[in-house]
């Protein structure tokens, strides 16, 4: 009777434990919700990212890099787009989260996907409840840890050929010792142990060598399990999308039978359930995880283009909905109108990463030099334009009050320096980094915006004049919007049959500099960095000396002044 009260309470103990489980994962889960919908459109909860985090967040873009034109390392790093992604990433899935950054370094060439996209987008941002289901969905398939679900499929190819025979031969091996007690109880007993003894051994050899393959499998079961929660909320804006999920999920269908012999929500959580320790022990005498994985090994490897499916088209929904929160939380946007016009059309365009940003248009239908001085605005202002752009063909989303262009490939040549390692000096990076630029213009396909910013600054005037005013008249071939932003007044006299001149100006307030960071029409007028020196309490004859010459240089175009009051001297 006793051994009866004890099993009892033993079985109360497991369901109790079970319902908390069960009530503690509800009440997260109202919290969740109730949060995503209270929250909407504010800034994203989480703001700082570990450098090695970039690795695991571009390996999907990694892996489909080849498709295509795309944001190259250079531009990309120009224009801090790392930020970018953090400012807009709203995602709760490792699927959403790489597939938003790939979204942003693959800009459409072509028009035909933003209807679509749009409509998608609107959707969410109209229809709340709809889209909280989504998300929920979208975090119950989660992150995937330190590594990408990418290097975990590429990882199980390391695995080689896995064969559950060995497995099968020591549980036949089990049979038989419980088979030879028939005969001999002592012997039978004594072989027993040692099969037993042998299969235990030889499994925590095995498993060593696939739990760090477990973390994929999980995942692959999440994404499967939310993809049958997807089938069935409503189908309106993803209907499409669902479709080939389905098609995906039902080619999975092996891969998830009897899969909670390997990893059970019990046994993945270490909840110290004590049926998940029983079954522990039968996993360790009959291998019953080990040969289960190596099923589900043999699936993935015949369907990991459907896993990348599924991936793909997962990411994308999320993409579509943090896309929507990103609009949601910003000042003001638009929704860019793309045309096959060379040039470009933006009113009150702004930087989205700005706080209380100055807000500045441009209509050009060739190149723009800019002229400025120091922190005047002209770099902002090229990573602005550069951004929206980028913005534009990736998200169809622009900080801006309108936005018309065309859809361009684009680059940039800005944020440059050293390179120790290759042993580069900076004017060697910088024309690599330019040469690249002119080597795409003989590529096919639609045409180059480039932005570069202070042409040539890694070596002396003569030839850094010489040679910027041929690569910039390069950059302003009909396949070709160039936006560069220089010092060298030289060069809006040299191109101005090539290129509109724009600048930006400063003035001096109470011996401080004022920045207004408005664009204005024509090249740079104002020296305000000679007044500098004088509010600095440099001697009156440097600072009327410096004057001189640069009137000089404005009225004649050429340093012959400078020449002769040196030789005076």
């Amino acid at each position: 009777m006793e051994y009866v009260v004890f099993a009892w309470v033993i079985f109360g103990v497991i369901v109790l434990i079970m319902l908390k489980g069960f009530l503690d994962e509800r009440k997260k889960k109202k919290k969740f919700i109730l949060w995503l919908k209270n929250h909407y459109g504010e800034l994203p909860k989480r703001e700082e990212y570990r450098e090695e985090e970039f690795r695991k967040i571009a390996r999907y873009y990694k892996a489909h890099e080849k498709d295509g034109f795309h944001i190259d390392d250079i531009t990309w790093n120009d224009l801090n787009m790392n930020e970018i992604f953090k400012r807009m990433n709203y995602t709760y899935s490792a699927a959403g989260e790489e597939y938003l950054y790939y979204l942003l370094r693959t800009p459409m060439q072509e028009e035909a996907s933003a209807g679509k996209l749009e409509e998608q987008i609107n959707y969410f941002m109209q229809h709340k409840e709809e889209r909280v289901e989504y998300q929920t969905a979208f975090a119950g398939i989660g992150k995937t840890g330190k590594y990408s679900i990418y290097d975990y499929l590429d990882y199980l190819d390391l695995l080689g050929e896995k064969s559950n025979g060995k497995h099968h031969l020591g549980n036949l091996a089990i049979l038989l010792s419980i088979g030879a007690m028939y005969f001999s109880v002592q012997y039978g007993i004594l072989l027993l142990i040692v099969v037993v003894t042998h299969n235990i051994v030889r499994y925590f050899k095995d498993k060593n060598e696939i739990d760090p393959y477990i973390t994929s499998f999980g995942y692959i079961l999440r994404l499967i399990k939310n993809v049958e929660k997807i089938g069935k909320l409503p189908a309106e804006a993803f209907g499409e999308e669902r479709e080939s999920l389905e098609k995906c999920r039902k080619s999975l269908g092996q891969f998830k039978t009897g899969a909670s012999i390997v990893m059970s929500p019990a046994r993945m959580s270490a909840s110290g359930n004590p049926l998940e320790i029983l079954l522990d022990y039968a996993r360790m005498v009959f291998h019953l995880d080990l040969i289960k994985f190596n099923q589900m090994l043999l699936e993935v490897r015949k369907n990991k283009d459907v896993i990348d499916r599924m991936l793909t088209i997962i990411g994308y929904m999320e993409a579509v909905i943090a896309i929507g929160a990103f609009r949601a939380s910003m000042e003001s946007y638009c929704i860019p109108r793309f045309d096959r016009s060379r040039g470009m059309k933006a009113e009150n365009i702004y930087h989205p990463l700005l706080q209380n940003p100055v807000k500045n248009s441009i209509l050009t239908e060739r190149g723009v030099l800019i002229t400025g001085s120091n922190a005047s605005g002209k770099s902002t202002f090229l990573k602005t334009v550069a951004i929206n752009a980028i913005l534009a063909q990736t998200i169809h989303t622009c900080m801006a009050d309108s936005y018309s262009a065309g859809l361009y490939r684009i680059m940039s040549s800005m944020a440059l320096r050293d390179d120790l390692a290759g042993g580069d000096s900076y004017y060697i990076v910088e024309i690599k980094s330019l040469k690249r630029i002119l080597n795409r213009l003989e590529e096919e396909g639609n045409p180059v915006l480039c932005f570069v910013d202070e042409v040539l600054r890694g070596t002396n005037t003569v030839e850094r004049i010489a040679a910027s005013t041929q690569i910039l008249k390069s950059l302003s071939k009909a396949s070709v919007l160039c936006f560069a932003a220089t010092h060298d007044i030289e060069l809006t006299h040299l191109l101005k049959k090539y290129y509109n001149n724009y600048h930006f100006e400063e003035e001096i307030v109470d011996n401080d500099v004022v920045f207004h960071y408005q664009l204005m029409r024509g090249r740079a007028v104002t020296r305000n960095a000679i007044k500098l020196l004088g509010v600095m309490g440099y001697d009156e004859e440097i600072i009327k000396e410096a004057e001189e010459m640069a009137e000089g240089f404005l009225e004649k175009g050429s340093w012959e002044n400078a020449t002769i009051c040196l030789t005076e001297e």
